[in-house]
């Protein structure tokens, strides 16, 4: 929040301001996902995966190129913090930052997620969201966002006077990212990085630009689901903050458990193939 100016604005200030902005990434030119011919597939698909993430805990899961993944909502309002790894390179992991700036604040259907330099691909392609009617409310709020970072004990230890909470969302995904690759903790932790908030409701305040949450509208039964465009490592953690209507980083909050499950379908989409890693020589202009 910043203080009141301290600068008196030019005369020519209200033209400056008027001044109309420019989208920094047009998406004309960049080869978007043939979403028709993924929903095509999605029809009779088999179920080879299921897994429960227990309240204010993470999870991990596998999920193979050419296969699905739906994060479901099953018992009552719950918000997940979701990391995505290359399955066999966890140094290439999502990008929330890139994927924002290519795509927006919030993610939703035909939208892709993309992975970190120097790998920068997608990753994962978002097939079917059953909130996809929300949009944009009139505070500005908004579902799956890729702009908050995810609640961690370092942010909750300053803003707590030293409290010692083990169950924010980064510490979460580390213990699982740790007793999934035999990493140790410290190492893992390395590896944790800024999330896809699926089901959080989420803005910025149009008068301060803070960052806000409010009540989910998540569902029983609603879901968001990805196809998998390279061989993924899933971890997500159902968020200590419950539906995120009042705070995280809390054993007060209800909280309530988190179902994924992965489904193979009987044929790949028609003309797909797993994206390359970047063409971006690293040169960085230095001759060789």
């Amino acid at each position: 929040m910043k203080p009141d100016p301290i600068t008196q604005p030019p005369s020519d200030a209200s033209a400056r301001k008027a001044i109309q902005p420019v989208v920094c990434y047009p998406r004309d030119t960049l080869p978007l996902a043939d979403l028709a011919a993924y929903r095509a597939v999605r029809d009779d698909m088999e179920l080879v995966e299921t897994v429960v993430i227990p309240p204010r805990e993470a999870a991990t899961w596998e999920v193979p190129a050419g296969h699905f993944c739906r994060m479901l909502c099953s018992e009552g309002p719950q918000v997940g913090d979701l990391n995505l790894f290359n399955l066999h390179d966890i140094e290439e992991r999502f990008f929330s930052g890139k994927t924002r700036a290519l795509n927006g604040t919030h993610v939703g259907l035909g939208d892709q997620l993309f992975s970190n330099f120097p790998y920068m691909r997608p990753i994962a392609t978002i097939t079917h969201d059953t909130l996809d009617w929300y949009g944009f409310d009139e505070f500005g709020g908004s579902v799956h966002d890729v702009i908050g970072t995810r609640c961690d004990p370092y942010t909750n230890n300053l803003l707590s006077n030293g409290g010692q909470y083990h169950h924010c969302c980064h510490s979460n995904l580390t213990r699982a990212l740790s007793q999934k690759t035999g990493l140790p903790l410290a190492e893992a932790e390395r590896h944790v990085h800024d999330v896809l908030n699926v089901f959080m409701c989420t803005g910025f305040t149009r008068d301060t630009g803070q960052y806000f949450m409010k009540a989910s509208p998540v569902r029983p039964g609603d879901y968001l689901e990805f196809f998998a465009e390279i061989d993924l490592l899933g971890c997500m953690s159902a968020c200590p903050g419950g539906d995120c209507s009042a705070q995280h980083s809390s054993d007060t909050a209800a909280c309530y458990p988190m179902v994924v499950e992965v489904y193979k379908p009987k044929r790949l989409p028609e003309g797909w193939q797993s994206p390359p890693r970047n063409g971006y020589d690293r040169s960085h202009g230095v001759q060789a």
